[in-house]
C-alpha cells in the first residue's frame, strides 16, 4: 500500500503535532498495520494535559517527540493552533482512530489490549471481538511497575499483535510505547487512555453532541468527581497558551 504524505508537522511547546484528518490518519495507520516486513510505530493523541503534565517529564516530552504520528485529540489543541499559527487543525480523538481501525480491518486485525484494572482488557476484548470481529492476540491489566516492563514487552512481542492499544495513564503508556517498541513490535501502537474502559462497558463514551463541538472534555470533568482535579490543568495550559501567544 502506497502511504501519502502527511501535512507538515506544527510544534506546540516543543511537542509535534500532525494536522491530519481522522480520515487521513485512518489510512496512514492502516498502511503501517500490514507493511511488510513489519516495522513499530507510536501514536499519541494530544491533549492539553499531556502539554502541561510533560513540563515536569523529560521522558514524556521525549516520547511524544519520537512518535511517529501525533493528532489532535481534544479541543484545547484545536484552540491552541488556531491562536498560535492561526490553523484549523482537524482532530483525530484516541477512541474515532481504535474504532476506525477495527471496523476497517475486522477479521485480519489482530489487537492486544494492554492496560486498566484486572478483568476490565479481558471484557474489552471480549466485546471488541463481538462488535468489530477482529482477532484478540492477547490482553494484560495495566497495574505493573517499570521492573515488569520488559515482560510485557516481551508477552506484546510474541503475540504477533498488529494493534497495541496501550491504556496506563498519560505519560506512562507514551513512555512504554516509545522505550519497548524494539521488543513489542507492534507495527501501531496507540497510547488510548481510557479507551479500553470504553470498550469494556465500565466508562461512558461522551455524548455525541458534545463530541461534535468538542466539550466532551467538559461533560467528563462535570460528570465524574475523579477527573475534577484535571480542571487546574486545563487552566493553566490556556494560561501557558495565551502567555505564548503575546511572546510570539
Amino acid at each position: 500500500m502506497s502511504l501519502k504524505s502527511l501535512p507538515e508537522r506544527l510544534v506546540l511547546f516543543d511537542l509535534p503535532l500532525d494536522p491530519v484528518t481522522l480520515d487521513a490518519a485512518l489510512d496512514r495507520l492502516s498502511g503501517w498495520l500490514f507493511e511488510s516486513p513489519p516495522t513499530p510505530h507510536t501514536v499519541v493523541t494530544l491533549n492539553p494535559e499531556f502539554i502541561v503534565q510533560s513540563r515536569t517529564q523529560p521522558e514524556f516530552v521525549r516520547a511524544m517527540q519520537e512518535a511517529d504520528l501525533v493528532t489532535a485529540d481534544g479541543v484545547g489543541i484545536v484552540y491552541a493552533a488556531r491562536q498560535l499559527y492561526g490553523a484549523e487543525v482537524p482532530r483525530a480523538p484516541g477512541f474515532d482512530l481504535v474504532k476506525g481501525l477495527m471496523e476497517r480491518h475486522g477479521p485480519e486485525l489482530r489487537v492486544f489490549f494492554l492496560g486498566s484494572k484486572p478483568g476490565v482488557a479481558e471484557q474489552a476484548a471480549q466485546n471488541a471481538v463481538r462488535d468489530y470481529g477482529i482477532q484478540v492476540a492477547g490482553v494484560h491489566h495495566g497495574y505493573f511497575g517499570p521492573d515488569e516492563d520488559q515482560r510485557v514487552a516481551e508477552l506484546v512481542g510474541a503475540s504477533g499483535a498488529h494493534l497495541l492499544l496501550t491504556g496506563m495513564g498519560a505519560g506512562r503508556q507514551e513512555i512504554f510505547n516509545a522505550y519497548w517498541k524494539q521488543i513489542h513490535r507492534a507495527p501501531v501502537a496507540i497510547g488510548c487512555g481510557g479507551v479500553i474502559d470504553v470498550l469494556a462497558g465500565t466508562a461512558q463514551l461522551a455524548p455525541e453532541w458534545t463530541r461534535k463541538m468538542g466539550v466532551e472534555w467538559v461533560w467528563r470533568v462535570a460528570g465524574d468527581r475523579k477527573r475534577w482535579g484535571r480542571a487546574p490543568r486545563l487552566a493553566q495550559f490556556v494560561a501557558m497558551v495565551q502567555a505564548e501567544k503575546r511572546r510570539k
